[in-house]
C-alpha cells in the first residue's frame, strides 16, 4: 500500500465511507497500522555488513595499537613479523627472539632491515628463525616441569630442548627466556635472550670478522 493509497483512505474514512461497515473500518486501521510498522522498522535497518566490507575485513599488518602492545609485551616488531606467518586459529608455541637478540645475533636492526630494499632478506631470515623456533601445540611453562626436560621437533624439524629454571624461566637449548606465557590469541608465546637455530645456520649469519658496526 503506497503512500497516496493510505492518504485516499484517511479521506474516505473522515467522509464516513466506513461508518457504517465495521469489518471494513477495522481492515483499514489494521493496513495503515502494519504500513506504519513498515516504514519505522525501515528506518531502523542496520548499515549492511557489506557497506562495512573494508572497515571490517582489512586487518593492517602493523598499526599503532598492536606496536603499542608489543612493546608492552617484550614481542617488538620482528617478533610481530613471526607472529603474522602463523594461522591465529591454530594452536602454536613460538620462542621469539628479544628485539635486542635479533640486533646482537643476527644483525637485524628495525630503522634499517625493514626497509624496502631489505625486506625481502629479512623476511626471509625471521621465517627461517621461525621454523627453528616454533612447535605446533600449546606449551605454557606451567606445563613444562622444574625436574624434567621435555624435547619436541620444531616446524622445521630441529629440535628443542626444553626445561625451567629454579626462578620459572624457562631454558630452550642453553638459551633462557626473558618472559613467557604471553598469550596471541591460540599462540603461546615465550620472549627469549637469543635466536634458536642450528649450527648450520648461525654459521651462515654470522658477520665478518671485518665487519664494523
Amino acid at each position: 500500500m503506497t503512500k497516496l493509497q493510505v492518504t485516499l483512505l484517511l479521506k474516505k474514512m473522515k467522509r464516513g465511507h466506513y461508518s457504517k461497515n465495521p469489518i471494513a473500518f477495522v481492515c483499514v486501521v489494521v493496513s495503515i497500522c502494519c504500513l506504519m510498522i513498515i516504514m519505522i522498522s525501515f528506518l531502523r535497518l542496520p548499515v549492511p555488513e557489506a557497506s562495512l566490507g573494508n572497515n571490517k575485513v582489512m586487518k593492517p599488518y602493523k598499526t599503532v595499537n598492536s606496536r603499542k602492545v608489543s612493546k608492552d609485551e617484550g614481542i617488538g616488531n620482528f617478533g610481530e613479523i613471526m607472529i603474522e606467518m602463523l594461522p591465529e586459529e591454530l594452536a602454536f608455541t613460538v620462542f621469539i627472539p628479544s628485539e635486542r637478540s635479533f640486533e646482537r645475533d643476527l644483525r637485524l636492526r628495525v630503522n634499517d632491515s625493514l626497509l624496502a630494499e631489505k625486506r625481502n632478506d629479512t623476511y626471509a631470515v625471521v621465517s627461517r628463525i621461525l621454523g627453528f623456533s616454533a612447535i605446533p601445540r600449546k606449551l605454557s611453562s606451567e606445563l613444562v616441569s622444574s625436574s624434567k626436560e621435555v624435547i619436541y621437533d620444531s616446524l622445521s624439524g630441529f629440535t628443542l630442548y626444553i626445561s625451567k629454571d629454579v626462578d620459572g624461566m624457562l631454558v630452550v637449548n642453553r638459551i633462557r627466556s626473558e618472559r613467557v606465557d604471553v598469550r596471541r590469541g591460540e599462540i603461546v608465546v615465550h620472549i627469549m635472550d637469543g635466536v634458536i637455530m642450528d649450527a648450520e645456520f648461525e654459521q651462515a649469519v654470522q658477520p665478518d670478522d671485518n665487519e664494523e658496526d
